[in-house]
């Protein structure tokens, strides 16, 4: 009998981060975007005003006349010296790449590099707008935008204008454009607030995670252990309370209730009900049990009577010589033994205990087994029973209920063989995890259509079976928290497995 398949195929853990992961991280990544986008156009306004201000400062710094009557060989001459020389310290006060005065044709009239007069600035070509209105004598910033290089960059521009005599203050005739290029160190601010936005979105994903990892352990805890408590009355397990707000168990050993940390909740009345049936299951097999034991008195005086004077009256017909009376009470008794067999197995069934777990010998107790069947097996012609076992398998179960189980399984196997005889091999194995019984014989089989009712209470294909036997295997499977499975088919015989988790015995002293 395969047990049911209780793996979690979507955890409350991964379902939870699939719901919240993918919208946390659209957040934070929209709200990156978002605040990256609006602090780098307010970090450009102020680097734009800024080398606005550079390149005002320079156009007053310099005269216009001065520039103007520049022209290409003028290198040399004190008045291009001078003003290299005021451009340059603007430039190492002001912390800017280059200052530089250029005309209208983007030619250099003065450089604070090594830029001969006259050399064209093609690269101004991309900044025509803003140079224009520089020409046209508003100061302008170029947009921030990255080179070849990698770099990014951006530019300030004001007017070197020529002041006429009749022109108010600050008015007059614009020769030239002072254009000041800002340093990279000016960027960098926008490169570290990329790495605070970026570092800020991981970690807000990783406490979205870990707090999701929480809740769902939190959620979790409680549910298998409402599980577990749920496995338990499944197999038979109704005297452990489902204790709510309480630690579990102590002994390790022990059934382990299901902790609700908070009551109130929807996880906390499940508790609640979950307990409220196992006491009304734990009220109705008590009633079972009581009901049983009566029907066992009410039934085993009559039947004790009934065998009693089926024997004295087969001792009075035993003198009088009439075969045929003394067969029919031989058969009354064999029906009344039949009778007594199925009370006592659905009893032994009904009122099964729990395991009574202990330190045992698998192996010794197969082999115990096995002699019992021998002893069945020489009334049958041609049957034998064998023996697959190590030398010692010391494991922890209930040797009791094993020992009839495995007995169950052996006469079962050795029904199975027919007049023509066969081998019923019992065995054992373990590892660390499992602990394996098998029972196999070379019978006649079972027909398909009987395997998934094999297992089930009262089911038989015997005239005479009570249809308890493997029921009662599975069963003790069950309560040992493992399962039972057959192999078998028509002609080839059948194969029995109990796997049970492997608890190692206690080591002596």
């Amino acid at each position: 009998m395969a047990g049911a398949d209780h793996r979690v195929r979507a955890p409350i853990v991964a379902r939870l981060l699939l719901a919240t992961l993918p919208a946390t991280v659209l957040t934070f990544a929209a709200f990156g975007l978002a605040a990256h986008w609006l602090a780098q156009r307010a970090l450009e306004d102020e680097l734009g005003r800024r080398l606005m201000a550079v390149a005002e400062a320079a156009a007053l710094s310099v005269r216009g006349e001065r520039v103007d009557l520049l022209a290409p060989g003028d290198e040399g001459s004190r008045t291009y010296r001078n003003v290299r020389r005021k451009l340059d310290e603007l430039r190492r006060a002001t912390g800017s790449a280059r200052i530089y005065v250029f005309d209208e044709a983007r030619t250099s009239r003065a450089d604070s590099d090594e830029m001969p007069i006259g050399a064209r600035y093609y690269a101004l070509d991309a900044d025509d707008a803003e140079i224009r209105r520089a020409l046209g004598g508003a100061p302008s910033s170029s947009v921030l935008f990255r080179g070849l290089d990698g770099a990014r960059y951006k530019s300030g521009f004001a007017p070197l204008q020529v002041e006429d005599q009749g022109e108010p203050e600050g008015g007059g005739k614009v020769v030239a454009v002072v254009g000041v290029d800002g340093a990279a160190s000016l960027y960098e601010q926008l490169g570290e607030l990329r790495r605070n936005l970026v570092l800020l979105g991981g970690a807000g994903v990783l406490a979205v995670v870990l707090l999701s990892v929480l809740l769902a352990r939190r959620i979790t805890r409680p549910v298998r252990q409402l599980v577990e408590a749920a496995r338990a009355m499944g197999a038979g397990d109704l005297a452990t309370p489902i204790v709510v707000g309480r630690p579990p168990p102590a002994r390790p050993d022990a059934p382990r209730p299901a902790v609700v940390e908070a009551t109130g909740d929807e996880i906390g009345f499940l508790a609640v009900t979950l307990e409220e049936m196992r006491r009304e299951l734990s009220a109705r097999d008590e009633r079972l049990q009581m009901m049983l034991a009566g029907i066992a008195h009410e039934v085993r005086n009559p039947l004790a009577g009934m065998e009693l004077f089926a024997g004295l009256l087969r001792d009075d017909l035993g003198g009088a010589g009439d075969e045929e009376r003394l067969s029919q009470v031989r058969r009354i008794e064999r029906e009344l033994g039949h009778l007594r067999t199925i009370v006592s197995e659905f009893l032994d069934y009904a009122r099964r205990p729990r395991p009574d777990l202990r330190d045992d010998d698998a192996a010794e107790l197969v082999r115990e087994v096995a002699q019992v069947l021998a002893a069945d097996a020489a009334g049958r012609a041609g049957a034998r029973v064998k023996v697959v076992a190590p030398e010692r398998l010391p494991a922890r179960f209930d040797p009791a209920q094993l020992r009839r189980a495995l007995l169950n399984l052996g006469r079962n196997g050795l029904q199975a063989l027919g007049e023509g005889g066969g081998t019923v091999t019992l065995g054992c194995e373990g590892d660390e995890r499992t602990l394996r019984f098998t029972c196999a014989d070379d019978g006649r089989g079972i027909a398909p259509e009987h395997l998934p009712r094999l297992f089930q209470p009262f089911f038989t294909t015997r005239e005479q079976g009570t249809g308890l036997g493997l029921a009662f295997v599975a069963e003790t499977a069950r309560a040992h928290g493992g399962t039972v499975e057959v192999d078998a088919a028509p002609g080839r015989g059948a194969a029995f497995t109990i796997a049970l988790p492997r608890s190692p015995a206690a080591p002596p002293g």
